[in-house]
């Protein structure tokens, strides 16, 4: 009875080995691209171009502007591609290797040329966030979906800590330039990838035909259906519009903070400093707390939770300025903000591949981060519309963007987030997995405290 237990021990434990690899190098590749996004898109080059190099701030903005434009016409078509072949992980490379190699180049040539190589480095690193976000079911099913996609929001966050140290050391430290810092910030974006690529093992789906002209003729085709596609699946239209709604109201929020908190608050810029990085730090145990209840609840009922926790921020932000408050009741507000954006991203994420069948999960996850793009200009625009265009002042702009986490809540609450049983057009095309079993093994077996 126990002579056929005995070879499958060691099976199973292997396994269980390449599957929780398979997890740490997903995770981690968060936590990777996560320093590129605040050294390069939200920090350091910003400061570059204008302190460093006597450019406008429109310089920098309308550059960014023109990349997300780029990636906001292309991701849909990008994640179809990426649906006509047996893999995404190639794509996941190239798009990473790409940007890191413009990234380090930044700085060379004069302030012209290094905004065009920032616009190719911003438009590969975000392509690769949709290649990145459909590898999301090769390391975990429906069992632990939240739990593993949280601990990538978590630590995703804990990249921004690093991506601090990185121009912390090189600018202060090690009495360095900027440049110095884009290189640094490039290699680190690089080996922090190298264990999602060597570890991750994606399933493969047949195809009918190699990687070649007609892989973009058919992708194409596929792009022209995907609007009436999209209406077929119950409230996946639903969640996109009001994604739009609760992302541009959460991003806007974070990107106004440092200025309201000086300028509405009172607080010194050392003071806006360890606001946002309390809001940082909040946002890493957020992420992996709401990756559990997402498991536990379901991703529709932690998003709502979550974004009634951005109401509570939100009417607080804007009761301290008009009650004119003291300024320590503000301190509590960056943790909570940083713990609701880590809960967005760690119920977002698992709510979309809830909502996609596998057979067109890069097609629409192309449509997600088009939606997230398109958000990024709704917030801005209407806050600018109320402080300087209507003149009623930020608390009244931090208002608005409480209206918005309002119209999105409505908008996803008809929404049945119920798990899918896919029919055999909806299911993904695909072989054995490489990691066969490596959902029961993550369920059971991830060490994860």
């Amino acid at each position: 009875m126990t002579a056929p237990v005995t070879p499958a021990a060691p099976v199973t434990r292997a396994v269980s080995g390449a599957a929780r690899r398979g997890v740490v190098g997903w995770v981690l590749y968060d936590l990777a691209n996560t320093i590129f996004s605040l050294n390069i898109l939200s920090l350091y080059f910003a400061l570059w171009v204008v302190d460093d190099m006597g450019g406008r701030d429109g310089d920098y903005l309308l550059t960014n502007s023109f990349s997300m434009a780029i990636i906001f016409l292309s991701a849909p078509f990008l994640g179809a591609l990426s649906d006509q072949v047996p893999r995404r992980m190639p794509f996941l490379v190239v798009s990473t290797v790409v940007c890191c190699v413009f990234t380090a180049l930044l700085g060379l040539g004069g302030l012209a040329v290094s905004l065009v190589l920032f616009v190719v480095a911003n438009v590969a690193f975000q392509a690769g966030l949709i290649f990145y976000d459909a590898l999301l079911p090769s390391v975990s099913d429906e069992a632990n979906r939240g739990r593993i996609g949280g601990i990538g929001v978590g630590v995703g966050y804990a990249g921004s800590l690093v991506g601090l140290g990185i121009g912390l050391v090189t600018l202060e430290l090690l009495d360095g330039t900027k440049p110095a810092v884009f290189r640094l910030t490039a290699l680190a974006f690089f080996l922090f990838a190298l264990p999602c690529f060597a570890f991750v093992r994606e399933r493969r789906r047949p195809v009918e035909r190699g990687f070649g002209r007609e892989t973009f003729v058919t992708a194409w085709e596929e792009l022209r259906g995907t609007a009436s596609r999209v209406r077929r699946y119950r409230g996946l239209p639903r969640f996109l519009v009001g994604r739009i709604f609760y992302a541009d109201a959460a991003n806007t929020l974070i990107a106004t903070l440092g200025i309201y908190a000086t300028r509405e608050i009172g607080f010194s810029d050392a003071e806006v400093q360890a606001v946002l990085a309390a809001g940082i730090i909040g946002a890493i145990p957020g992420g992996i707390l709401w990756g559990r209840v997402v498991d536990w609840i379901g991703p529709k009922r932690t998003l709502s939770y979550v974004l009634w926790l951005w109401a509570v921020v939100m009417g607080a932000t804007a009761a301290i300025a008009y009650l004119d408050l003291p300024k320590a009741a503000f301190w509590p507000v960056a943790p909570l903000a940083g713990i609701a954006l880590g809960g967005t991203w760690a119920a977002d994420r698992p709510f979309m591949l809830r909502l996609s069948p596998p057979r067109y999960l890069g097609q629409f996850y192309g449509l997600y981060a088009m939606v997230g793009r398109f958000a990024a200009i709704i917030g801005p625009l209407l806050w600018t519309l109320i402080v300087d265009g209507l003149g009623l002042g930020r608390p009244a702009a931090v208002l608005s963007l409480l209206g918005l986490v309002v119209i999105a809540w409505f908008i996803i609450r008809p929404v049945d987030d119920g798990p899918r049983d896919w029919g055999p057009e909806d299911r993904d095309r695909e072989t054995t997995p490489a990691n066969a079993s490596t959902g029961s093994a993550l369920a059971g077996e991830l060490p994860v405290s």
